[in-house]
Formats: C-alpha cells, structure tokens, sequence
C-alpha cells in the first residue's frame, strides 16, 4: 500500500545489531530487502546451524515474497494482477494468499481504514515520496476525487482459492503497508522451524518480532522514538521503551507520518490518504506503535491507525481490543505524551512485576 513509505520508529535497546563478541553463541545478519534493511540477532539452535546458510535461506526466502509482491518488479505477481483488466484470473502463492486473507481482516476491523487497493488517490494528491504544499493549495476537484475513489475497496479484489480477479478495471494492490511486518513473520518462523532458533530479535524496517532472551539473559526490550518532524534513523531519540513478556513473543510494528508531513494553514498534514474520505488525514497522530497477534496485523493496524485522525483512531483501536500506544502532542504543544489503549493498559498490566 502506497501510503508513502515510512521508516518505522523502533529500535532495539541495549544491544547492538552486530555480531557480539562477548556473547559467541548470539549471531548478527543483516542485508537489504523492501527497499529498506533487514537487522537479525538469534542464538544458534541445537542444530548450530551455519550462519551464512541460515543468511541464504532467509534471503531466498525474501526474494520469493518480493517477487510475488514487490509493485516495484514489473514482473511481480502483484504487478501483474495490477495490469489485468476486470474479471481475468490469475494464480496466486500461499504468501499472497495471506497477505491478502490478513489485509482483508483488518480491512473490515478498521471500517476500511486499511486498504491496500488506495494507491489511485495516493496518486492524485501526488503524495508519493515526499508530499508538497503546492497540492494542498490546488488540491484535487471533487470529481476527480470521486474518479479516484471509485477504484478504491478492497471487495473489488476477489479471490477464489487461489485464483485472484478484480470486478473493475483499474483497481490495484499495494501491499506496502504489511507486506514488511509479513516477511518479519516469516523469517521468525523460519529461525524456528527450520533451524530451531528460540532466541531471536528480527527487524525490517522498524518492524519487529522477538522471541526468548538477548545475549545479557533478559527479555529483549525496543525503544519507540520521539516523532520529531524531520528526523531521521541517524538523528533519532527514544520517548519509551516496551520489553518483551517473559515467556512470550513479541510482535510489533509503528507508523507515522512525522517524518514525512507538513504544515499547511496552520495543520499538520500526513503523507497519508484516508480511503473513506479520499482526503490527506490532518491532525493524526504523529507515531502509533501496536502489538498484535503476528507482525503483520500489527503492521496494518499501525497504518490503519495512522490513517484517521487520533481521536477516531483511538476510539477505534479501543473498541477493537487492538494494543496500540500513541503518541501525540501535549496540550501545550510543547511535548509529547503518551496514550495507551485498554487493552495495551492491561496487556502490561499482567507482564508487570
């Protein structure tokens, strides 16, 4: 989903993502992959298993996710779908099964907040990259939005085990938006079943999931950045922290559009589009992190909660039971304060000592 990309603001505490030295059962990968980085810490399993093998099938293993959902490979299996006209099958892999199947969950959850077939208005408002004031001071006529708009659902996108067709001509996927926190999961679950890895911290782009202890013994802890306009993974600074659960994984994913919004008359406008309204979303939340069941539905969550204004996505998240932390501007807009939802409140609740 082209909602522009984000660099999630994560970053994993106390522990640096290179080989440690003291610790010579703790390995560190890393590699390039989304158009972003990947970041892999793990503690070999029983098997010890060679740690460059264990690179090469993870690799392998994100090319095939890339070539079935890259927009950015004209040969993609997403590329393609996006080329069809209405009513034309095509085949689809059990990645982009679930992808789609996890897209379409939150999809509904979120009363269409997330939805990955919103590229066309992305496109209208030319918000790609970066976004420019001259757009807001012209922005599209009402018809052209209405044009756009009629393009964007993702009931328009029909799949039939696993062949996949769209009802109208010009409606696009754009898996952005999760496809990061999927691989994330994937690469978890190959350190687990393949390899018997029980220890491990994985990150793509600020998207994370982290199971059993780091190389001190504890519970793996990640700081969640100040959502400062303008900065940037080198000039960064931690607001707070989460620490994994004992016993439990951890999967967790953050958006914002601090690092990519403006301000224009007097509101602070995100890179992002909200597909019910068809408008830039002003006045949302600057950072909101959310823990979910895999780091998938957490990476739409995120973006599903990034692309309303805060007091609706708020109430949203709450009525879902979704565990998410937001970060928004204090009353006197001299800071930042932090809002948990009922269910975050009580999910750290237990996890307290």
């Amino acid at each position: 989903m082209r909602y522009a990309p984000v660099i999630g603001g994560l970053v994993v505490c106390g522990l640096a993502l290179t080989a440690c030295s003291d610790k010579p059962s703790y390995q560190s990968i890393s590699g390039e992959t989304m158009g972003t980085s990947y970041h892999i810490t793990f503690k070999n399993g029983d098997n010890q298993a060679d740690t460059a093998a264990i690179q090469a099938s993870i690799d392998q293993r994100l090319e095939s996710i890339n070539d079935s959902m890259s927009t950015y490979r004209e040969n993609s299996t997403i590329s393609r779908f996006n080329r069809l006209s209405s009513h034309t099958p095509i085949v689809v892999d059990a990645d982009f099964v679930q992808v789609l199947t996890d897209s379409r969950t939150v999809y509904q959850a979120s009363n269409h907040a997330f939805d990955p077939t919103v590229y066309p208005l992305v496109e209208l408002w030319g918000f790609g990259s970066r976004m420019n004031v001259e757009r807001l001071q012209s922005p599209p006529s009402t018809a052209e939005i209405a044009a756009a708009d009629s393009l964007v659902g993702l009931d328009k996108v029909l799949l039939d085990g696993d062949k996949l067709s769209k009802s109208t001509d010009g409606v696009g996927l754009d898996f952005s938006a999760i496809a990061k926190g999927y691989a994330v999961d994937v690469i978890a679950q190959t350190l687990k079943q393949e390899y018997g890895v029980v220890n491990y911290m994985v990150e793509i782009g600020g998207e994370v999931a982290t199971l059993g202890v780091n190389s001190n013994g504890r519970p793996w802890t990640l700081g969640i950045d100040k959502p400062v306009i303008d900065s940037s993974v080198e000039n960064r600074s931690t607001l707070t922290t989460l620490t994994q659960p004992a016993g439990e994984a951890l999967h967790i994913a953050t958006s914002g559009g601090y690092r990519n919004s403006l301000e224009y008359n007097g509101v602070r406008y995100s890179h992002t589009i909200n597909p019910t309204t068809g408008q830039p979303v002003a006045n949302n939340a600057p950072s909101v992190t959310v823990l979910h069941d895999s780091v998938a539905l957490a990476d739409a969550w995120a973006t599903a909660l990034t692309a309303v204004p805060y007091p609706d996505a708020l109430t949203l998240a709450n009525n879902q039971g979704v565990m998410a932390l937001f970060v928004v501007e204090n009353a006197s807009k001299t800071g930042f304060e932090i809002v948990k939802t009922h269910a975050m409140q009580q999910k750290f609740a237990k996890t307290s000592p």
